[in-house]
């Protein structure tokens, strides 16, 4: 149950955590803009309507929302396909809603079925992604988008051949920037003397020291400075006028282009499971073990869809790296994510010259930290030492999410996991346990509290390995639920092969609930009363004692 709080009690700790966020996110928005085939500006629109509206309906305390790179692919074919910007603004507008209808139809429950060592997997696959994405910017090599989290590459490149070209790509003021940064964000909370600045952040310090080290670089024409094209790259209209074009509105008359409704489609689904997804990671990381209300999650997803489109952003999701960033940072409510927002609508508009001096190699040192922290050795520790029932979906999920993308890797664990459970549940479908007597030995097998179809091929091959001449006793007093499959495979063993190998086989425990539909005998239903009748005669017929089946007769 989510606790409601005060916003504003937690205010110092949230505005450090949401400027964090707010530097982070920047790049990221501007990045995932650019690879959409959108206008830069419809980045940073969708993360200040993520932060701002979102934030402020959201139920999660430290779930971040923007455009996220998952739908990248799915929102440069979009453009291309419905052929304008403003037509795809009305597919959005559309998705938004039908993630409105979802909300209130509770399909937000199905994020309980999310196994937690995927959920893990997944978060840990993000974390080894964003290092390597981040190292060749750290390196001064930016060949790749921002927020990208795709192993293959829209350059025909992947992940490792990026990471292989940082060296001929080498930049020493980039590296620099980077090694201090890392310096700083590592230290400045542990060394004493800087514990009187705590409620400065970190990163904070970090970004205003590779501003001023860039600016002494380029003000004394050191080779080491950074151009350009490694810094935020922010928009900067010079007019009202200007600034007013970059705002494009949904074109409505779209809307009767069943290709339009299709991307709506698209998009409300895919952006909708990666909230989901999201959400069930950023309450694993709340401290605080607070739960979001999902339904709710998917209402104000929808409304900031919306409201997205009419002012001309991309669509918005729950992600999980400006997530990570606002826990990471010590965020205590949802405050930090308005707060983020706030940042971002205030900054574009007063102070973008200023922001594009930001190397990319300080903003890629707290990226590398946060991925450290999503990937740190004791996660793989832990989940190695729960068994392979617990590590194979974990390691499963993360590897797919490094090689493919984070919907097909939970996908992924998620039937790993499925595959587990049904592996175990025919395991567990009963006990098989041998008493030695001088007279025999006598085959017990004891059945579990359920005992599904799924468990039959078990049952048949125990039941096919018992030797001739032995005597089984078949418990179900623990039973509370026997499907028909298993009463007939019973029936036949007792009333075939048991007499053909003269093995004597006593029912115990099998009451007249375990007829399901409480109704006489039909031509396909025999209820276990009949079974017990048919093996009596059986047994009579043979003139083969059985005391104690008589006996426990129910």
């Amino acid at each position: 149950m989510t606790r409601k709080i005060n916003l504003f009690a937690t205010l110092k700790s949230d505005f450090a955590s949401g400027l964090v966020v707010f530097l982070v996110a920047l790049p990221l928005c501007l990045g995932i803009a650019m690879a959409s085939g959108a206008p830069l500006f419809s980045g940073i629109i969708s993360g200040i309507v993520g932060g701002i509206v979102v934030g402020y309906l959201s139920t999660s305390h430290i779930s971040v929302s923007g455009p996220a790179a998952g739908l990248t692919a799915i929102v440069l074919t979009a453009i291309t396909d419905l052929g304008a910007f403003d037509v795809f603004l009305t597919a959005v507008f559309i998705a938004g809603l039908i993630q409105l209808v979802l909300g209130f139809l509770k399909a937000g429950s199905i994020s309980n079925y999310f196994p937690t060592n995927v959920i893990e997997g997944m978060l840990a696959g993000i974390g080894i992604i964003i290092i390597l994405k981040q190292l060749p910017h750290a390196f001064g090599y930016d060949s790749d988008f921002e927020g990208d989290l795709a192993f293959m590459q829209k350059d025909g490149g992947n992940t490792f051949s990026t990471l292989l070209n940082i060296f001929d790509y080498i930049q020493v003021g980039s590296i620099i920037i980077t090694l201090i940064s890392v310096a700083v964000l590592i230290s400045w909370n542990k060394v004493p003397f800087l514990k009187d600045l705590k409620l400065v952040p970190g990163a904070l310090v970090a970004v205003v020291l590779g501003v001023v080290l860039n600016e002494i670089f380029i003000r004394t024409g050191s080779p080491w400075a950074i151009t350009n094209e490694h810094l935020v790259s922010l928009p900067v209209p010079t007019s009202l006028e200007e600034f007013k074009t970059i705002i494009v509105t949904p074109n409505f008359s779209g809307i009767s282009n069943p290709k339009v409704w299709i991307v709506a489609f698209t998009i409300a689904i895919v952006a909708s499971i990666e909230t989901l997804l999201s959400i069930e990671a950023a309450d694993r990381m709340d401290i605080q073990r607070r739960y979001t209300h999902t339904n709710m999650e998917l209402k104000a997803q929808g409304v900031g869809n919306v409201i997205s489109s009419l002012l001309g952003g991309l669509p918005l999701t729950s992600v999980i790296v400006r997530t990570s960033a606002n826990s990471n940072s010590g965020a205590k409510s949802k405050m930090s994510t308005i707060i983020h927002g706030v940042l971002l609508l205030v900054s574009v508009l007063v102070i973008p010259v200023i922001l594009n001096k930001i190397p990319l190699a300080t903003l890629a040192a707290i990226l590398i930290l946060v991925g450290y922290k999503l990937a740190k050795p004791a996660t793989f520790k832990h989940f190695l030492e729960k068994g392979k029932y617990q590590f194979v979906p974990f390691i499963a999920t993360l590897l797919a999410v490094v090689f493919t993308d984070l919907l097909k890797g939970v996908a992924l664990g998620i039937v790993i996991s499925i595959i587990f459970v049904l592996k175990g549940n025919l395991k567990r479908a009963y006990s098989f346990r041998k008493e030695e007597y001088e007279d025999g030995d006598v085959i017990h097998i004891d059945l579990a509290q359920e005992v599904s179809f799924l468990n039959k091929a078990a049952i048949k091959y125990t039941l096919n390995e018992i030797p001739e001449n032995s005597k089984v006793i078949i418990d179900a007093k623990d039973t509370v639920y026997i499907a028909h499959d298993i009463l007939d495979l019973i029936y036949e063993f007792k009333t075939t092969r048991a007499i053909d190998h003269n093995i004597k086989v006593k029912l115990k425990g099998f009451k007249k609930a375990y007829d399901l539909e409480n109704t006489q005998e039909t031509k396909n239903h025999v209820t276990i009363e009949h079974y017990y009748d048919a093996a009596k005669r059986v047994m009579v017929k043979r003139e083969v004692p059985d005391e104690e089946f008589t006996k426990n007769k129910n």
